[in-house]
């Protein structure tokens, strides 16, 4: 990617395959800030890495405020140490809390099989 290069919102959206809506909602929180030239935005390489990392914080299941102050933390260290620090911490506790929901998934679905093999069991010959 050339280090020049820029995007409007829409081809912003066709890369990453999100809506403007999205773009413009995280440009007002302030995750992302576009530079603007009359009622055009542009997004330059900084902007297209923040979105990157902000769609992964996402996906991983990270809430868009642990996103921005994690974001924030990129210009307080030139090695960025701080902010790698904190992702360790937020890494282990996003693990933990999905570990968590995988288990309760795991014990929902053994119940509901179970529900599932009574109920045949009553219905017989019935069940289809």
């Amino acid at each position: 990617m050339d280090e020049q290069e820029t995007l409007t919102l829409k081809e912003m959206c066709k890369k990453f395959d999100v809506t403007p809506r999205t773009l413009r909602y995280y440009e007002y929180i302030e995750l992302l800030k576009p530079e603007k030239q009359g009622r055009t935005r542009l997004f330059g390489i900084k902007e297209m890495a923040r979105l990157e990392l902000i769609l992964r914080g996402r996906r991983f299941g990270f809430s868009l405020e642990e996103i921005r102050q994690w974001l924030e933390l990129y210009n307080q260290d030139p090695n960025n140490i701080i902010q790698m620090k904190a992702w360790l911490v937020l890494s282990e506790n996003q693990i933990k809390e999905l570990e968590y929901r995988k288990f309760q998934l795991e014990e929902t679905i053994e119940e509901l099989n179970n529900l599932r093999i009574q109920t045949k069991a009553i219905l017989g010959n019935n069940a289809t």
